[in-house]
């Protein structure tokens, strides 16, 4: 592969990429999470309208207790005023209303409508205290549950706002790095614009370089007299396409792969070249590192990349899924070690 984007870019980038992942998570985790806080508190209301409505019916029951206590009362001096023998007895052997009440019941003493009255109330006594204590149960219950989900609730949040400051300082950082080299870059394509002025001022003077070649990948051979580089401006139009992103089988502004940007860039000054970098290898003439002019075709990886120079030993170049066309140096590790040589289009 071609040398990646600034290392310090690229970790900041991972990091970032990670940050992003946790924060997708966590937002998957806070959508669940605020689901079950919903329907729990959901629940909640619902138990507490049914508390309200059994306090409702609870009301309705203590009433009707104590109408039947009045009523039962009622019955009772009837009772006493008909002057019977059975009922005086329960009456006078009662210690109190709810006794007596109990012994008129059990002795069957008092008249099938008191007896209905009587299981009235009992019942509802009854389905009161059962009812109350459930729900009331349920309540409590439910509030528990309802504050482990509002805590989980929170505590997500908690970590996202983390998380997203976090991102946030790492795209700051990664802003920060990207605007410096492309400010790098900026001042490296000025440089190597007054490079090509210089050079072609000095074409004016008729002295030509003599240059060392190259005729087959890694193969140095005698040295020879090239012809002067006529392709300089070449490089003004490669410098136009910084940052432009590498697309494979790119060759048009929007997209570059490495031949496809030395393809668009001459093609511009008239020249046709392949859309290959191990075709191109056989255009031109050879070119030694040490005579390299702007223009000339640089090739690394047993030709599987190639790149434009642009003097200074640098070059411009398309390198790979991701980055963007950049300026690179010839002696940075990865290039130096995979160099191959040059071509000199004429």
């Amino acid at each position: 592969m071609p040398a990646f984007a600034s290392p310090s870019i690229s970790s900041k980038r991972a990091q970032a990429e990670q940050a992003q992942a946790e924060l997708m998570r966590l937002s998957d985790s806070l959508e669940r999470a605020r689901s079950q806080y919903d329907a729990s508190s959901a629940k909640l209301l619902r138990i507490q309208r049914d508390l309200k409505q059994n306090r409702h019916d609870y009301a309705i029951a203590r009433h009707n207790l104590a109408a039947g206590q009045r009523l039962i009362a009622e019955r009772l001096t009837s009772l006493y005023m008909s002057d019977q023998t059975s009922t005086l007895e329960v009456i006078l052997g009662a210690r109190s209303l709810d006794d007596m009440i109990t012994r008129i019941d059990s002795a069957k003493s008092v008249s099938e409508l008191d007896t209905h009255v009587l299981s009235q109330v009992k019942q509802f006594k009854a389905i009161v205290k059962r009812s109350g204590a459930r729900l009331a149960q349920e309540q409590a219950a439910q509030r528990r549950v309802v504050a482990q989900r509002a805590a989980a609730k929170h505590e997500i949040e908690t970590k996202i706002g983390q998380e997203q400051s976090l991102y946030s300082s790492l795209k700051s950082e990664i802003d920060r790095l990207v605007a410096a080299q492309h400010a790098r870059q900026l001042q490296m394509a000025r440089q190597a614009q007054l490079r090509l002025q210089e050079l072609q001022q000095a074409s004016h003077t008729g002295t030509p370089p003599t240059v060392v070649g190259v005729t087959a990948v890694g193969a140095q051979t005698d040295t020879v007299v090239a012809p002067p580089p006529t392709h300089g401006n070449v490089v003004s139009y490669a410098l136009s396409q910084l940052n432009t992103p590498y697309v494979w089988g790119g060759a048009a502004p929007g997209g570059f792969d490495c031949s496809g940007l030395v393809m668009w860039a001459y093609a511009q000054v008239g020249v046709s070249l392949p859309h290959s970098s191990y075709a191109m290898w056989n255009y031109g003439v050879p070119v030694s590192r040490d005579q390299l002019a702007p223009g000339d075709i640089v090739f690394f990886d047993g030709l599987g990349h190639v790149g434009l120079y642009i003097g200074g030993g640098q070059f411009v170049e398309a390198p790979h899924t991701g980055d963007v066309v950049k300026i690179s140096s010839l002696d940075s590790g990865w290039y130096a070690a995979t160099y191959v040589g040059a071509r000199r289009i004429l």
